[in-house]
């Protein structure tokens, strides 16, 4: 059954759900590795390049996630697939919480990869399905924005609860997580599932030209957030030997950013629009991503994490609805999911890519250097891609 036919909740409790699975998905089940990486080198749980290559597990499994929830969910009905992916999320906390070699830690973190991105890519178009047209743009700011509270969240927790150890840290992970995805329960529409993915047609339409320059620098763009997302703390917190509490800092600066981000990118692509927002924002970035190549100072350091944090979730309407300008109403999911694998490919090759830069170098400089020649790149192919300039 089509999930439009899906028996709804009241809209609020949708969108509570689709909150929460963002919250899950990415602002916990990813993002809570990034403070938790220098504790598990200084507590021996893993060399500093294992422990960069345990978090990079977590992007392959997302990679995973990105190219199978659309059949996944022509399997199994959606809601259904959706809780289990909440429980998955959150099982994986709980099994990180025992030091059983590297191996343990980076299948559990895999698995989280893949339910987050399951939950990504199903949980906000259930949610939007059922909105009326002029909610769904706010809506989907409320969904998103729950990427920078479990951000948030885990910046506030692990910190916390780093001198109590390890374990501890895992199992408090692992119940606001169980909490969070105990609240969005049962906000889901009752649908059965998606139809099957149709094979390609014969002759059937080929994407709009600039569809695979914008796919190119959607994967950019993600490469160039990486630096940021798996080794910015441990930059602060040994690279520069300013200590555990300072890269908690720091990752607080990021959740703030990416608390913000999603409604502040959809209110400037509301101005000015998607395509001229996309490039406003991949200036940003890269200034951002840049910047601890400039400077050391904390406080330049935290500017550099809120801007960066803002846009890792707030890239994603804004490319959302570049596709939706291009792409005709039959092709947009197709479009759409090209471009979800693109970001997650990007990320995944970049997280193992950097980690062995930073296994052989052993500075995390070379890093921030790569992200940001990614960017400079995004930025010249959507200014050679725009059609306006090619017109002049």
């Amino acid at each position: 059954m089509p999930m439009l036919a899906a028996e709804a909740p009241p809209l609020w409790r949708s969108g509570l759900s689709g909150l929460s699975a963002t919250l899950v998905g990415v602002g916990l089940a990813r993002f809570a590795y990034g403070p938790l990486l220098p504790a598990m080198v200084v507590a021996g749980w893993a060399t500093p390049a294992g422990a960069a290559f345990i978090g990079a597990a977590n992007l392959a499994g997302y990679l995973l996630g990105a190219m199978t929830a659309r059949r996944l969910a022509s399997q199994v009905a959606p809601a259904t697939l959706i809780r289990g992916m909440l429980a998955l999320a959150s099982l994986a906390f709980f099994a990180c919480s025992v030091d059983l070699g590297a191996g343990w830690l980076s299948a559990w973190r895999f698995a989280a990869g893949v339910a987050g991105a399951v939950l990504v890519v199903l949980a906000p178009p259930q949610v939007l399905a059922v909105a009326p047209p002029e909610r769904r743009g706010l809506l989907g700011g409320v969904i998103f924005t729950g990427v920078g509270v479990g951000v948030v969240v885990s910046a506030t927790i692990v910190p916390s609860l780093i001198g109590q150890g390890l374990p501890a840290a895992w199992l408090a992970l692992g119940v606001a997580s169980t909490l969070v995805a105990a609240i969005g329960w049962n906000g889901w529409p009752t649908g059965g599932r998606l139809p099957p993915v149709p094979p390609p047609r014969a002759g059937e339409a080929r994407m709009p030209p600039a569809v695979p320059a914008l796919l190119a620098v959607y994967g950019l763009n993600a490469l160039g957030l990486v630096p940021h997302m798996v080794f910015l703390v441990d930059f602060v917190a040994r690279g520069l030997g300013a200590g555990v509490a300072a890269g908690g800092w720091s990752w607080v600066a990021f959740g703030l950013g990416a608390l913000a981000g999603p409604l502040a990118a959809g209110r400037l692509a509301d101005l000015v629009g998607f395509a001229r927002s996309i490039r406003i924002a991949l200036a940003l970035e890269l200034a951002a991503v840049a910047l601890p190549l400039l400077s050391h100072a904390l406080p330049a350091l935290m500017v550099s994490a809120a801007v960066a944090g803002a846009f890792t979730p707030g890239i994603v309407p804004l490319v959302l609805g570049r596709v939706q300008e291009l792409v005709p109403i039959d092709e947009r999911t197709r479009a759409w999911g090209w471009a979800t694998i693109s970001f997650a490919a990007a990320q995944a090759i970049a997280a193992y890519g950097l980690s062995a830069v930073f296994a052989v170098t052993g500075s995390h400089l070379p890093l921030f250097g790569i992200g940001a020649a990614s960017l400079v790149l995004a930025l010249a192919i959507d200014i050679a891609a725009d059609p306006a300039r090619r017109r002049g």
